[in-house]
């Protein structure tokens, strides 16, 4: 590999060290190098950007050094990082209910609950820019504002970003999308409305109102019903022991299609059954949702190393 006389070329070579990585990943390298790189050529306004990487080639390294580097570190902190795995478990019921062990099952929980919150803000948010923006797109302040709208949806495409990554624990981007400091404002700004990412993140926070709808529904639909079939046998107890006639009937009846039958003892135990059963399905339910929406996120939001 030859050695780089610009920062773009080493970037492009650090992009090419790091073919095959995590494209969260990538992003990070990329931001970090030109962020140094472009911190030391201001500290030194005398020399090139020849000279300056020559310089710092045997401090902050090449890019193939600098691309091992970050594997390395990548898997450290990787392994630092992720939580312990649940044991392992050989039969069909051991893994059935080994969901409760699993930690990614919970943060998928909190996450599809704030999922409506989050969901609404970014509905809001695009459609009140994309609105602003076609309204006054025939005054003065039209492109300014659109501008700084489309800068906007990415900077929340980062806060978004670090949300999956925490609740979710898939490797989204730290930093954002490094950017080629030395080419005019003009062409920057050409390169972020062609980026395809851009246009994805607007995309993925118009879809998230009817998947947070969708996933908080799921989330409180099923955890009441699990939760009331559950309390059937409390229903009964107070029933049973006349302290509260009003809270179940006294000759409660159901209708199966074969005539009709009064609920007793052998009901409550096999509704709490199947609100127990109920309520470990719901649990893996939430853990598939939560892996299928974090390699949604990382499709829309992670700028992929081909592009």
């Amino acid at each position: 590999m030859s050695t780089p006389t610009t920062i773009k070329e080493y970037l492009a070579q650090l992009r090419t060290a790091l073919a095959g990585a995590d494209p969260a990943m990538i992003q990070d390298a990329l931001y970090d190098a030109e962020e140094h790189l472009r911190s030391e050529l201001a500290d030194n306004p005398g020399m090139s950007e020849a000279e300056l990487l020559a310089k710092i080639a045997t401090s902050y390294g090449a890019p193939d050094e600098v691309a091992e580097i970050y594997r390395n570190t990548e898997q450290t902190v990787t392994r630092a990082l992720r939580t312990p795995p649940p044991r392992p478990r050989r039969s069909a019921l051991g893994r059935f209910f080994g969901v409760i062990a699993d930690p990614h099952t919970y943060g998928a929980l909190f996450y599809m609950l704030l999922a409506l919150a989050t969901g609404i803000f970014y509905f809001t948010w695009a459609v009140t820019g994309l609105s602003l923006s076609a309204g006054f797109a025939i005054t003065l302040i039209g492109i300014p504002f659109f501008l700084l709208f489309m800068a906007s949806v990415r900077g929340l495409s980062l806060l978004e970003s670090r949300i999956v990554e925490v609740m979710l624990g898939v490797r989204m981007p730290r930093r954002p999308p490094y950017a080629e400091r030395d080419r005019p404002l003009l062409a920057r700004i050409a390169a972020m409305l062609t980026d395809p990412r851009t246009w994805a993140t607007l995309l993925y926070m118009l879809l998230m109102l009817p998947l947070g709808i969708a996933y908080f529904t799921i989330v409180v639909v099923l955890s009441c019903l699990s939760l009331a079939l559950l309390l059937t046998p409390l229903g009964m107890a107070f029933n049973f022991f006349g302290w509260g006639n009003d809270f179940v009937a006294d000759h409660v009846t159901i209708n199966w299609g074969f005539g009709a039958h009064v609920v007793g003892w052998g009901d409550t135990v096999v509704m709490f059954i199947v609100g127990f059963l109920l309520l470990f399905a719901m649990l893996h339910l939430v853990r598939a949702i939560g892996t299928l929406h974090g390699a949604l996120a990382k499709h829309l939001l992670v700028k992929s190393a081909r592009i």
